[in-house]
Formats: structure tokens, C-alpha cells, sequence
């Protein structure tokens, strides 16, 4: 898995911007679905794309619990600590330093210094009695990595000395023998790589990161806690080997064990500067001996990816010098351990691809000529072409190509614009035509009156003199609030109108629909709806005013045939009864 690497990607942290790829000195990052992941068998692991990370989805893999465990374990544990503490540490005497890392559990503190003083002594050795036209340096493990994986035709000009941090580790187990545990705290994650390839050396490897969240997790503020007597460096106090975390510290330090008047001693730091200086160069075309210090980090290990930074690179150099204990003249230094046996990394091997691959592999991302080759390095990769020899090789996809996907888009947009059957405008905060279709242009400057001759349609026209109602738009850019009008009428003009923000008090859009016609013809239908209407109520009024005179002459009828009946009966009855006197 990857996150047992020394540098790793947490996934879903990482935004697609590609940072990485364009600081990795190495383009050792893989591209799926537009997340970035380590390609561990490319990476040489010095850490900057650590630091470059600006949502921090890049990690240093978390040993803090293996060094917990160990101090559970083991009895003796010694914190190997890197020089360049000085400068994590600037306002932190070393005895309290000491004394905290002591409170955590350990049994002892070491500088890291005094195994690079082992080294300076053994290449010192080599310089003198050597005749190399070209030596590079070990020190520094990611630098190693870089030139032997590569520059393959410069890995034998390294020197076979172990790093300075497993010399030290040498150097404590022949004092205090193979039983004790060994943690190195320091700037670099390179140095986890080395615990990796070398357990039987060293146990575990922290950064001065680590280092911190410890003393925050044990509540342990190294300022306030008190030093005891014995809280001094084991086995002793270093010398000239704490200036190796400045640049040209390691030149400086073998140049007190002796006359070197015919090499030359350079120092390059940086991978970039490594391969500039080194890519090409052969032994015979050089005119005196150079030693060449390499260093992976720009400022060396005193701003390593895993330091703070909290000040500025000048003032932990000038810290570096200031703690440095270097005796007056010559040092007569002697190797006390055995400390050759460098680990050796195979190159990697160079992929060929034919100019038909990379061209087809171009077309990918719309280079279809020459002149498509912007090499604007959006991507990350410094041309379109190592970008095409990544795609082929699986590293990299075709949406990485900025250029490509704002040209699709564009394209895309183009087309929405052109079969859209509405008016659409895009505007700006001065309300300034960006964007129109062919219809907005159709609609509101039918005569070409504002269109400009030097840029397409009505781009960077005034919008208060092409549409009468710009105030909307004016509204939408100062509040934010989209706008929906269904029927707008303006002087004999009737619009549907949608305006909606695109970017908030920055430009907006609208669409927009004559309907006059259509909201004429209904209106139209409206109007006759209600004729037919108006007419039918009358009809029905008059129906019931005739159908209430037939009803009152009925009435009239029936009460007369009824007094005429009741009459006739009175009068026979009259005529059938005796009269009596």
C-alpha cells in the first residue's frame, strides 16, 4: 500500500491542481482519475512535493507509534538527533533539548554530527590517497537516490561511505552494542527510506513534525522543563560535523582534515541543480579533481520538507555556525568504525517511444501539429511532449492538459450558445458585453450599430444602450438575487427574461425570449374568451327575463280559469236548495 511508503498521498484530500507534478524534480507522481498518488519506484523521496502541497494531501508516513512501542520494548533507546536542530530549536537551549527527550522515555540523546564526522574522515582519506578525477558525495540519501536511478553514468563517482546518519548508528551500537534502539528525529523524510533499507541499524525514524505533536500529545514544554547534570550528548559533544546541515558544511568540515589544494570542492543543492551540473559530464573533459557535495534540498537540511521554517533560512544558517564548536587548525581525526558498503539502487530503465506514439498520444490533447505544442507546463511536465511520454507510459491523463480542456469548453460553450433558440448575453461588473450568441446580436443590434470591427459580435459592448432594460442586470451584479420575469413590457415589446449570477458581483447572464407575438395572441384569445363570455351571460339573462314573463302570464291564466270555475259552482248550488221564508 502506499501509505507504508515514506511519503504518501492522502486521496481524498487532493484537489487535481497538479502542484505536485510540477515541483516533483523527478515527475515521480501518477495521475488517476484526476488524483495525484506516488509512483514509489520513481520517487526518490526527498520530500518537496511534502512542501509544496498547499491542502497538505502529501504525507510523511506516521512512525510515532513505532517509536512508543520501541521505548516499551527496549530498555536503552537513544534519540539520534540531526544537527539541524539547532535551527528547529533556535530558542532552546540543548541541555533542555536533552532533558525532554529524556521525559518521553529515552534513555539517551546523540548527535547525528558525530557519525558525519566519521564520514568527512573517511572521504578525506579517500581524497587524499585517491587520484578520482570526479567524487560525489553520500551524504545526503535522496541526492544518492536521484543520481544512481537518474544519471546512472555518474553513480560509480559516489563514494561508497554510508550516509552520515547510519555511520552514527554504527558508531552508538559499537559503543552501547546491538541491544539498544536507535530513533532518528530530524528534518528529512529520506531518512525513513534509510530505517526501511536498514533495520538492523536503525529502528525508527521521526521528523522534527513528529518530534513536536510528541511533546504536545506528553504535555511537555521543553522551556520549562529543568535539565539534570547528566543531560549531555552521548558519547560526547560534536565538533565541526554539526556544520553539515548548511550548504557546503561537509566541504568545510573535510577541509579541516587536510591539504586539498588540487580538488575542487562544489556544492549543489537542489535536484534540479544536480542535474544541470551533472547530466552529460565526463571525467576526461574536467582539467582538475572536483569533489561535489549534492544535496536533494534548496537551503540544505537546515529547511528540510519536515522542519517548521518558522524564520528565515539565513538566520537557522547563521544559527548553525553560531552553535558549532570547531576547534582552531587541523583536525587529526581518525575512523572508528566501519562505515563503507553504500546501498545501491539500480537505474531506471529509459522508455523509448517512437515519434508515431508520441504524435498520436499528442492528439490526445488537441496537438495535432507542431505549432499545437504550446509547452506552457500547465500540466505539470515542463513540455506537451513529456506530457505524451507520460500518457503513453500510464502516468499522466489527457485532462491534465489546462489548454486542452479550456479549448474543449470553449467549444462546447460555443455550441450551446449557437443552437440555443433564446437571445443569451454574458456581462460584466462594468456591464460590458464578455459573451453573445448570434441571436442576442439579431434581437438588440440588428443593424450592427454597436458591434466593434476588431472583436467578434458585440464583445466589450455597452449593455445600457442595446437592451432598455440593463438596470436588471445592473440589480443581479449588486445583490446576487437571480431575476425571473415571464412577460416584461417594454414600450411595444414584450420579453420573457431570466438573469443569473455567474460569478457573484462579477459578470452575469441572461437569457432572453420575445413573446410578443405569443403574448399578443393570447391576449387576443383572452379578449374573445371574454366576448364569448359577456355574450353568453346576456343570453342567459334574457332567457330568464322571457322565462319570467311566460311564467307571471301563466299565473295570470290560471288564477282567472280558477275564479272563473269557483263561480259557476256557487250559482248551481243556488238554483238545487229550497228557499224558505
Amino acid at each position: 500500500m502506499e501509505e507504508r511508503k515514506p511519503v504518501y498521498t492522502e486521496k481524498t484530500e487532493c484537489q487535481d491542481c497538479y502542484k505536485c507534478v510540477r515541483k516533483c524534480p523527478v515527475k515521480a507522481i501518477e495521475i488517476e482519475e484526476g488524483r495525484a498518488s506516488i509512483a514509489s519506484e520513481l520517487c526518490i523521496f526527498c520530500g518537496h512535493c511534502v512542501d509544496v502541497c498547499s491542502v497538505k494531501a502529501k504525507k510523511v508516513r506516521d512512525d510515532l507509534r513505532r517509536a512508543k512501542m520501541l521505548l516499551k520494548e527496549k530498555k536503552q533507546v537513544i534519540a539520534a538527533i540531526a544537527p539541524s536542530y539547532v535551527g528547529e530549536f533556535a530558542d532552546l537551549p540543548t541541555q533542555h533539548l536533552i532533558a525532554a527527550l529524556k521525559r518521553l522515555g529515552f534513555w539517551a540523546a546523540s548527535e547525528t554530527a558525530l557519525g558525519a564526522q566519521q564520514v568527512s574522515a573517511r572521504v578525506a582519506q579517500e581524497l587524499e590517497h585517491g587520484d578520482a578525477k570526479l567524487t560525489i558525495s553520500s551524504a545526503c540519501p535522496a541526492a544518492v537516490d536521484f543520481v544512481q536511478k537518474y544519471l546512472p553514468e555518474q553513480a560509480d563517482y559516489i563514494t561508497p561511505v554510508l550516509s552520515p546518519l547510519l555511520s552514527h548508528c554504527r558508531l552508538l551500537r559499537k559503543t552501547f552494542g546491538d541491544d539498544i534502539g536507535i530513533v532518528f528525529i530530524g528534518p528529512c523524510a529520506a531518512k525513513k527510506r534509510e530505517a526501511d533499507r536498514h533495520p538492523d541499524l536503525l529502528d525508527v525514524a521521526l521528523t522534527f513534525q513528529d518530534l513536536h505533536r510528541w511533546f504536545d500529545e506528553a504535555g511537555i514544554d521543553p522551556t520549562w522543563v529543568t535539565p539534570r547534570e547528566g543531560d549531555c550528548f552521548v558519547p560526547e559533544v560534536s565538533n565541526e560535523g554539526a556544520l553539515y546541515p548548511v550548504e557546503g558544511g561537509m566541504n568545510q568540515t573535510i577541509n579541516l582534515y587536510g591539504d586539498f589544494e588540487d580538488v575542487r570542492f562544489m556544492t549543489l543543492a537542489g535536484v534540479y541543480s544536480i542535474n544541470r551540473a551533472l547530466s552529460g559530464v565526463k571525467t576526461e573533459d574536467l582539467n582538475t579533481r572536483v569533489f561535489v557535495e549534492i544535496l536533494a534540498c534548496q537551503g540544505s537540511c537546515v529547511h528540510g520538507p519536515c522542519t517548521s521554517k518558522k524564520r528565515p533560512y539565513l538566520l537557522d544558517e547563521l544559527e548553525v555556525y553560531s552553535r558549532a564548536r570547531i576547534p582552531d587548525g587541523r583536525i587529526e581525526r581518525n575512523v572508528l568504525v566501519e562505515i563503507d558498503g553504500l546501498h545501491r539502487e539500480a537505474p531506471l530503465p529509459v522508455p523509448h517511444h517512437s515519434e508515431e506514439q508520441i504524435r498520436k498520444a499528442l492528439q490526445q490533447v488537441g496537438s495535432l501539429k507542431e505549432e499545437d505544442e504550446l509547452n506552457c507546463g500547465g500540466c505539470g511536465y515542463d513540455t506537451c511532449r513529456t506530457l505524451a511520454a507520460a500518457l503513453l507510459t500510464g502516468r499522466a491523463e489527457p485532462s491534465m492538459c489546462l489548454s486542452h480542456l479550456r479549448k474543449l469548453a470553449q467549444k462546447k460553450a460555443n455550441a450551446l450558445l449557437r443552437c440555443i433558440p433564446m437571445s443569451v448575453v454574458i456581462v460584466g461588473a462594468d456591464l460590458r458585453v464578455i459573451e453573445c450568441n448570434d441571436n442576442f446580436i439579431g434581437m438588440f443590434d440588428e443593424e450592427g450599430i454597436f458591434a466593434g470591427d476588431d472583436a467578434p459580435g458585440l464583445e466589450g459592448a455597452c449593455l445600457e444602450k442595446l437592451v432598455p432594460f440593463a438596470d436588471l442586470f445592473e440589480r443581479v451584479l449588486d445583490d446576487g438575487n437571480d431575476i425571473q420575469c415571464d412577460a416584461l413590457h417594454i414600450d411595444n415589446k414584450i420579453y420573457n427574461v431570466t438573469i443569473f449570477t455567474i460569478e457573484t458581483n462579477l459578470v452575469v447572464g441572461g437569457v432572453i425570449l420575445d413573446v410578443t407575438d405569443t403574448e399578443m395572441h393570447r391576449e387576443q384569445i383572452a379578449q374573445r374568451a371574454k366576448q364569448v363570455i359577456r355574450k353568453n351571460l346576456e343570453t342567459v339573462q334574457e332567457i330568464a327575463f322571457r322565462l319570467g314573463e311566460n311564467m307571471a302570464d301563466t299565473e295570470i291564466l290560471l288564477r282567472s280559469l280558477a275564479y272563473g270555475f269557483s263561480s259557476k259552482e256557487a250559482k248551481v248550488r243556488e238554483k238545487e236548495e229550497p228557499h224558505v221564508s
